[in-house]
Parts: structure tokens; C-alpha cells; sequence
């Protein structure tokens, strides 16, 4: 409950911090800004630019910037779905950071890992598209939260949220053998771990999505790390 009042806190700042800045700021020249949420958004993300608060990122033109900060209102928005994306930006940061064995970084591998659990998370209906918000959006969401978790990493290892992770990755190091892994075995016994824990009522299934959906989410997001020890050179995570 503390945890959530604190998050809550956070959020009413930053939107307050939002709003003042939004009053402040110059009319956006192509938009109305007070036409509604999404114009005032448009205008807010634009006057960020060009006062250098911010500057797109991942490729995007201005535009498709404007449009993603309007993604973000509408993923924030919805509950459920805004949910499961923070939580699994925090397994990643936490389980599966952006460096290499070694210690030096490989960004890509992580993003590869965040792209690859998002998609796995709306194909198999454990997270929905909200109303005009794109998979790679919600893409860019999750990494734009990793990536700020990143920089916490003390803080993201004294709560260890990734140990759903490391748990199907344990899976994996039991069914590799002379560095192959057994995907037929370890598929089935994830199936089992899955099933089990959804028996005892361990695993809460969602409405709307079957068990056998759920297995095969584990069974993907499997394939994610085992790709990301690859890239990193980890032999586990």
C-alpha cells in the first residue's frame, strides 16, 4: 500500500509538472492545443523539443514523437495493460541488463529481450493494444522504463523482481547439456512448473487467457532469454 501511495505521488507530480509546463509553454503552430487531450499532449512533447527537454529517440521524426507521448497518455490510462509493462521493464532491468558477461555493454540485447516479451505478452492476450496505441509503442514504453531503471541498479537488485525470470532460466541451465539446450524436454517442463503452480493457485490466470496460453507465454519468453545469454555471453542470468 505504501509502495502505491509513493507511485501515485510520483505520478501526480509529474503530471502537475506536465500541466505547469504545458500553461507555460508557447501555442503549438499546427495544432490547437486545447482541442483536446491528445492535441494538448501533441503540443506539450513538440515544446519539450524545441526547448530541448527532451529529443526523439528511437529514429522517430517529430511527429511520430508527438504521436508516441500521446501512446504513453493512453497506456498510462489503462490499467491493466500499463500494469504488466512496468512489470515486466522491472524483471528486465533487474534479470536481464544491458551489458554483456564481460561487463561491457550490449544495449541491443536487451532491447531485443524487451521487444520480444512485449510481442510474446499481446500475441498470447496477456496484455491488449489500448485504443490507438501501436505494439512497437508499447515497445518503446517498456524500454523508455528499463532504460530509467537501468540507471538504479542497486536499488532494482535489493528487490529482485526479476525472479521470474532467473526461475524459467534455471529451467534452461537444468536442460542444456554440453551447451545445447534440450527444447523438447525443457517445453515440457515448464508445462509442468506452469500447470502446477496454476493448480496450488500460485499462478492467477487472466480472464480471457487459458492456461495453455500461459505455458506457452513461459515457453516463449524461455526462448528470449536463452537468445539474450546468447548475445551477452551469460551462462546464466
Amino acid at each position: 500500500m505504501k509502495k502505491r501511495i509513493q507511485i501515485r505521488m510520483l505520478l501526480g507530480a509529474g503530471l502537475c509538472s506536465i500541466v505547469a509546463t504545458l500553461a507555460a509553454a508557447p501555442a503549438h503552430a499546427q495544432v490547437n492545443c486545447t482541442a483536446s487531450q491528445s492535441a494538448a499532449i501533441q503540443c506539450f512533447v513538440a515544446n519539450a523539443v524545441t526547448t530541448d527537454l527532451t529529443q526523439p529517440r528511437y529514429g522517430m521524426t517529430l511527429a511520430q514523437f508527438e504521436a508516441y507521448g500521446v501512446a504513453v497518455n493512453q497506456i498510462l490510462q489503462s490499467d491493466h495493460t500499463h500494469l504488466v509493462l512496468l512489470g515486466t521493464a522491472t524483471a528486465i532491468a533487474d534479470a536481464m541488463p544491458p551489458t554483456n558477461a564481460d561487463g561491457t555493454s550490449n544495449a541491443g540485447a536487451q532491447q531485443t529481450a524487451v521487444d520480444s516479451i512485449v510481442t510474446a505478452e499481446v500475441v498470447k492476450g496477456l496484455a491488449s493494444e489500448p485504443a490507438g496505441v501501436s505494439l512497437a509503442q508499447m515497445q518503446f514504453f517498456t524500454l523508455d522504463v528499463v532504460n530509467a531503471m537501468n540507471k538504479t541498479s542497486g536499488y532494482m537488485q535489493l528487490l529482485t523482481p526479476g525472479v521470474g525470470l532467473r526461475v524459467i532460466d534455471s529451467y534452461i541451465v537444468t536442460s542444456t547439456s554440453n551447451g545445447a539446450v534440450n527444447w523438447n524436454a525443457l517445453n515440457a517442463n515448464l508445462s509442468t512448473f506452469v500447470n502446477t503452480f496454476i493448480n496450488a493457485g500460485l499462478i492467477k490466470v487472466p480472464a480471457g487467457v487459458t492456461a495453455a496460453e500461459v505455458v506457452s507465454f513461459v515457453q516463449w519468453v524461455a526462448r528470449s532469454i536463452y537468445n539474450y545469454k546468447v548475445s551477452t555471453g551469460r551462462v546464466k542470468l
